[in-house]
């Protein structure tokens, strides 16, 4: 039984979630989904491409590719509490540099710079959860720090376009610097409140003890598990790609191609956001119930409906039927992956299975965005990008579909 030390009148492991979901708000839900909604009024202020909009948007996510491969080296070196506070400085002050920023190149380089801070504070942020949780619990606490996701895009989608209509063509290096004033003030919450293990304080774990079976923790490697992993990688990587061109490009879509005024456009992003707070919660329990294999195929089905409506010329009422369906799956997948990789390999080689198939996601999140630049400054119409991520998420659906998790079921 945990034996609470602190004054508090809940285990001290909620406000370990708490920060979690102020630093995921701050290190990906406004460094990442925020830039959607500031790119218009960026594109207007710098003279930015199409193209040159993508290759932004993937130096952000090569920037975030370079911290997978780091993140283990410097856990290492730092604590996650300096690590992840850290961070969040770094990204605080790229976001400054951002707003004073005159042209393609140092906007490139600060937000590839904002990238490697994402995932330098976000990784060491899930990694507390397994230290100040117990099994039966992670889930849940999981659940609820990635709805900061959710809320950042709730918030981006009201603050952005009231800045921009007040202050015109300079609101977006505003928009930055309210950005950063909050991702310094997670910091600041991260360095002061965040304990990196539990004995601190002098507590446990929150959770019941258990006794694993062992069975559960044995390192084994169930036929076909080899095969299973690099198809669960390469959906992985479609999952990646297609998601980041429609978070990066659709509020840009919807100005200058539906003909929507931004506000409307940052009402219909917000609505993302609120649909997105239970997408990994709920597609999660479905897929516990449904199988792995089977909740893959119904979000990919869903995404492929969201892209092709997007794409589509079927007026606004397809656009909102987009949004509702992209904001409902957009964060079931890393959710169902999570658990497929644990269904296949078991709790002993679950973490080094999870972290192989992100190397995939982060990949696809760095050649999506730039290739649906590249092809909206060639044809002038993201049209093109949402139809071919349309059709890679459907052969996702066909790829999925020849899973073989070790039940032979799920």
């Amino acid at each position: 039984m945990n034996q609470p030390k602190t004054s508090l009148p809940f285990h001290y492991a909620w406000v370990i979630v708490l920060c979690g979901g102020l630093t995921i708000f701050s290190c990906l839900g406004l460094a990442r989904f925020a830039f959607g909604m500031l790119l218009p009024a960026m594109k207007a202020g710098l003279a930015l491409g199409y193209d040159q909009m993508g290759y932004v948007s993937t130096g952000n996510f090569a920037g975030y590719l370079v911290s997978v491969a780091l993140a283990p080296l410097l856990l290492r070196l730092a604590r996650p509490r300096v690590l992840i506070a850290g961070s969040l400085l770094l990204i605080a002050l790229c976001m400054v540099g951002i707003s004073q920023a005159e042209s393609f190149l140092p906007l490139l380089v600060f937000y590839t710079l904002v990238g490697m801070g994402g995932g330098f504070a976000n990784i060491p942020s899930v990694l507390l959860i397994s230290h100040w949780f117990r099994r039966e619990r992670r889930g849940r606490a999981a659940g609820l720090m990635i709805m900061g996701n959710g809320a950042a895009i709730i918030f981006a989608g009201f603050l952005i376009p009231n800045l921009n209509a007040s202050l015109g063509m300079q609101g977006w290096r505003t928009g930055w610097l309210i950005l950063a004033a909050i991702t310094l003030g997670a910091a600041v919450c991260t360095a002061m409140l965040v304990r990196n293990e539990p004995a601190d304080l002098g507590l446990e774990p929150l959770g019941a003890r258990q006794s694993l079976e062992p069975a559960a923790v044995a390192d084994h490697s169930p036929p076909g598990s080899g095969r299973s992993l690099l198809l669960l990688g390469v959906l992985y990587l479609i999952f990646g790609a297609t998601y980041m061109v429609y978070g990066t490009f659709i509020v840009t879509a919807m100005v200058s191609e539906f003909g929507l005024a931004e506000a409307r456009a940052g009402l219909f992003w917000s609505w993302v956001g609120f649909f997105s707070l239970f997408s990994g919660v709920g597609f999660g329990a479905l897929s516990d119930r449904l199988g792995r294999k089977t909740g893959l195929m119904l979000v990919f089905v869903i995404q492929s409906l969201a892209y092709l409506l997007a794409g589509s010329s079927l007026g606004e009422g397809a656009l909102v039927a987009s949004v509702i369906l992209y904001g409902i799956s957009t964060f079931a997948i890393p959710t169902i992956m999570a658990a497929a990789v644990g269904d296949l390999l078991g709790l002993s080689r679950a973490a080094a299975g999870f972290s192989l198939i992100t190397v995939f996601f982060a990949v696809g999140q760095t050649l999506g965005p730039a290739s649906a630049g590249v092809l909206a400054e060639t044809s002038g119409t993201f049209t093109t990008a949402f139809l071919l991520s349309g059709g890679l998420t459907g052969m996702a659906v066909l790829l999925a579909s020849f899973l073989s998790m070790r039940d032979g079921e799920r």
